[in-house]
């Protein structure tokens, strides 16, 4: 999944493409010990809310295009996890590249 913080940075990122965990539900993400649920009514410029601290994310599912940011968002620096490369390549065709 594409998540973007909408006020700091996840593990030194803007916004990163890794594996997420969701509860049953669905309306709760795990990902790098963040605890997001699902804004009610859509939040200012994200999705999803940090449990903890209240601060905003942009959660998406990856793009074959590469075009994940928010789209009100300008271009950003998104970092890739190295456990979802391999997946990201095979979804925009490039496996073994």
């Amino acid at each position: 999944m594409y998540v973007e913080s909408k006020s700091g940075h996840i593990d030194g990122a803007p916004a990163r493409i890794g594996w997420v965990t969701f509860s049953k539900s669905g309306r709760s993400v795990y990902y790098r010990g963040l605890s997001l649920l699902r804004a009610k009514g859509g939040g200012l410029s994200g999705n999803f809310i940090d449990a903890e601290s209240g601060e905003e994310y942009w959660v998406s599912g990856v793009k074959q295009s590469g075009s994940n940011t928010h789209p009100a968002e300008a271009r950003i620096k998104v970092v890739i996890d190295d456990d979802a490369m391999e997946a990201l390549q095979l979804l925009r065709g490039k496996a073994g590249a």
